[in-house]
C-alpha cells in the first residue's frame, strides 16, 4: 500500500461541479441542470442538483438529445434560473471557504458558463467572491498521458482509468465520476499527487496554455482547419469576461 502524506490530496474531500447547457458555446449557453457534489474524504457522498427554467431561453433538439431536458419540461419544472444561478454559485463558494478543490471536468467552460449566467442575472460571479483551487481531469490527463491515443471527453477518461460513469450526462452523475477520476489519476501519478492542489491549481494554467498552444499551432498549419486556429483559448479556468463577445 503507497504511503500517504500531507500533501496527498486524494484521501481528502473534494467538491465536484457539473452543468448541463443549451448549446456549446460558453458565453451564450444557458444553464438546464447543475450539480455540486462533496466526495470522498472518507465520507458518504452528498450532492445538490438544480433544474432551471432556462430564463426564457430555448433548448435545441441536439441539446435535448444529450441530457434530456426540452424546454418545455425545463420550464415546467424548473425553478427561475435567476435563483437556480445565485444558489450554485453560494454553494460552490461556501465550498472554497472551507478549502475544498472544486473538480470540474473541462473547467473553462462549466466556468465561464456560470460567470455569464451570473453577470447575466446580476449575482456577484464566483470569481469574485472566491479564489477557488480547480482540478480539471481534461487538462491533467493532457499533461500526464499527452501522447495517449482516444479521445478525452469524459467517458473516455472514465473508460480509460476504469471509472464507472453509469448515466453519463447527467450532472450529478458527471460530477461525481470526475471527483472519483481525478482521485484515482491523483493515486497513478506521483506527479500529481506530490502537489497540493494549490500548486496543482498553478501548474495547471501553465499547462492549459502550452496545450492549448499546441492545439492552435497544429490548426494554423493544417489545411482546412487554418480558420479554427483563432478560437483556441489559452485562458484557464475561466475566459475573461472583458473578451467576451456578445452574441445574438
Amino acid at each position: 500500500m503507497r504511503a500517504t502524506s500531507s500533501l496527498d490530496w486524494t484521501y481528502g474531500r473534494l467538491a465536484g461541479f457539473d452543468l448541463e447547457t443549451t448549446s456549446t458555446d460558453p458565453e451564450t449557453a444557458r444553464i438546464v441542470t447543475g450539480s455540486a457534489v462533496r466526495f470522498g474524504g472518507g465520507r458518504p457522498t452528498a450532492g445538490r442538483n438544480w433544474l432551471s427554467d432556462v430564463g426564457g431561453a430555448e433548448i435545441p433538439p441536439a441539446a435535448t438529445r444529450i441530457h434530456g431536458y426540452t424546454t418545455e419540461a425545463a420550464r415546467s419544472a424548473g425553478r427561475p434560473a435567476s435563483v437556480v444561478v445565485a444558489e450554485i454559485t453560494a454553494v460552490l463558494a461556501a465550498a472554497v471557504e472551507e478549502g475544498l478543490p472544486l473538480v470540474i471536468m473541462n473547467a473553462v467552460y462549466d466556468l465561464t458558463v456560470l460567470d455569464r449566467e451570473a453577470r447575466r442575472y446580476g449575482v456577484t460571479p464566483l470569481m469574485d467572491r472566491v479564489s477557488p483551487t480547480v482540478l480539471d481531469p481534461y487538462v491533467l490527463d493532457r499533461r500526464v498521458r499527452g501522447k495517449r491515443r482516444g479521445g478525452r471527453t469524459l467517458a473516455d477518461l472514465c473508460r480509460h482509468y476504469v471509472v464507472p460513469l453509469e448515466g453519463a450526462h447527467s450532472s450529478e452523475v458527471d460530477a461525481t465520476a470526475a471527483c472519483a477520476l481525478v482521485r484515482k489519476m491523483g493515486r497513478r501519478y506521483r506527479l500529481l499527487s506530490s502537489l497540493t492542489p494549490a500548486q496543482l491549481h498553478r501548474e495547471q494554467v501553465a499547462w492549459a496554455r502550452e496545450q492549448n498552444e499546441d492545439l492552435r499551432a497544429y490548426f494554423a498549419r493544417t489545411p482546412g482547419k487554418e480558420a479554427w486556429a483563432r478560437d483556441v483559448r489559452l485562458e484557464w479556468p475561466l475566459l475573461p469576461f472583458r473578451e467576451a463577445v456578445s452574441r445574438r
